[in-house]
């Protein structure tokens, strides 16, 4: 699956290129041009040159927090 092919909104797991390595970008597709896309994580926007992507895939939503024993 290509990131141009994943609709906005979509929660997304983006493996890309940084110095010294590859990092991931897990959280909801916000936007997407010729050149970068922005993923919503939960330490805020994070914009990523298409360039530097590796690998993009959909990912399930997060897990529902369980109960707490009363």
């Amino acid at each position: 699956m290509t990131l141009p092919d994943v609709p906005v909104g979509t929660r997304v797991v983006v493996r890309h290129r940084i110095e010294g390595g590859f990092t991931d970008a897990l959280g909801y597709l916000r936007s997407r041009d010729d050149a970068e896309c922005t993923v919503e994580t939960k330490r805020g926007l994070v914009t990523i040159p298409l360039a530097d992507i590796v690998l993009a895939k959909t990912v399930p939503p997060p897990p529902r927090p369980r109960p707490r024993p009363a």
